[in-house]
């Protein structure tokens, strides 16, 4: 999917990192996500950002950001700034 929104500045656009709890034969015990894992997949950056790309996976500061909706998918817009570490 094309990404339809840009970033300005040094926002960046992030796709949650849900992870799951499967059994050992592949049923799903729990679909609700983690209490905030903070973790999330660049789709992309703005102009001012340098130091992360796209597809780069990375942690962030909890509460932070706003979410979007974009074709029936939840994405983050965050500042740079809140993002911690890559991983």
């Amino acid at each position: 999917m094309k990404m339809l929104i840009r970033p300005l500045e040094d926002n960046v656009i992030l796709e949650f990192k849900i992870e799951k709890n499967t059994t050992d034969s592949g049923i799903i015990v729990n679909t609700q996500e983690k209490e905030k894992s903070s973790v999330g997949i660049v789709i992309a950056v703005g102009p001012k950002v340098s130091e992360i790309k796209k597809n780069d996976e990375v942690i962030y500061k909890n509460y932070s950001g706003n979410k979007i909706k974009i074709e029936e998918k939840e994405y983050l817009v965050i500042s740079s700034k809140d993002i911690l570490a890559l991983l």
